[in-house]
């Protein structure tokens, strides 16, 4: 019998309208053979939090551009963790300045990937970190 694949939510939490990041990380993680469910644009950390549950993923990665991580990301942690959902661990890149990790980090973000990440990186720590939930 072999393992069940990996289940990633890739979401777009926000006003930002642009997603050729977050397709091309949805694709990689396909192509890496996980399974990949795409939010769509303009995503509430509501309908996030709630598509995560719903889908059983195992892990959410988070696609920022706007601006709004340092609100966003904690908001997504908060609300998974008030959903006894707090096991899901959320991921994620964009345009996040180097300053601004470490405070996410702090709110229970697992990694930040920045720009000119290549997407074998991206890939290679999914592997070493996100395991399947029970």
């Amino acid at each position: 019998m072999s393992e069940r694949k990996l289940r990633i939510l890739v979401a777009k939490p926000g006003l930002d309208g642009h997603d050729r990041g977050a397709k091309i990380i949805a694709r990689s993680f396909r192509d890496a053979g996980f399974e990949v469910i795409y939010t769509g644009l303009r995503q509430t950390p509501e309908q996030i939090v709630n598509t995560a549950i719903q889908e059983d993923v195992d892990a959410v990665s988070l696609s920022i551009l706007s601006g709004a991580h340092n609100t966003l990301f904690p908001k997504i942690i908060d609300l998974l963790r008030e959903k006894d959902a707090g096991d899901i661990p959320v991921f994620g890149g964009g345009i996040i300045p180097e300053d601004d990790i470490p405070g996410l980090k702090a709110a229970g973000a697992r990694e930040i990937f920045t720009p000119g990440t290549s997407t074998e990186t991206v890939n290679d720590w999914v592997r070493e970190n996100i395991h399947p939930r029970a």
